[in-house]
């Protein structure tokens, strides 16, 4: 199943969808979440809102209490012993141990808090970085990769609204 596949699978019979783009955009390929969020920038329908949570997702709760999402898509960088640039989708219980530990909170604690007050499902799109070092810039295969998903999360988006 293309990874395209498998968004339009989970966002099915979605109402409200959240787009977390996440990471420290200081850090290299950490910022690869924020950078499919700017990607996907006024292309995505009314019932999708978009939050540019950097290094603080937990920070956005009460907005995203407001906006009451039926589903909560988080995009950081993520470990999982694949090529860089490779996308999964990681549901709340296997985050602990893909997610860089830039955050202050566990991304795995922010889901379970985000389940449990909006009563959303919440999956995190992760992805294989190349280079996380302080101070550079997004390699050039997650940059071009970065654009390759916010493609991806548009079509998807497409086929099931």
């Amino acid at each position: 199943m293309t990874l395209k596949d498998q968004i339009a699978s989970w966002l099915k019979d979605y109402r409200r969808l959240a787009v977390l783009g996440i990471g420290n955009p200081l850090r290299g390929d950490d910022a690869v979440g924020i950078e499919i969020l700017k990607a996907l920038r006024r292309k995505v329908p009314e019932n999708v809102k978009l939050f540019e949570c950097e290094m603080v997702p937990e920070n956005f709760l009460s907005e995203l209490e407001m906006f009451k999402p039926s589903h909560v898509l988080m995009i950081d960088a993520a470990y999982f012993e694949a090529e860089s640039g490779e996308a999964r989708l990681i549901p709340p219980e296997k985050i602990p141990g893909t997610a860089l530990s830039t955050h202050a909170m566990p991304l795995s604690l922010f889901a379970e808090i985000l389940r449990g007050n909006l009563k959303a499902k919440v999956v995190l799109l992760g992805i294989q970085p190349e280079k996380v070092e302080f101070g550079e810039d997004l390699t050039p295969r997650l940059r071009k990769v970065s654009k390759e998903i916010a493609g991806i999360v548009r079509k998807a988006l497409e086929e099931t609204s």
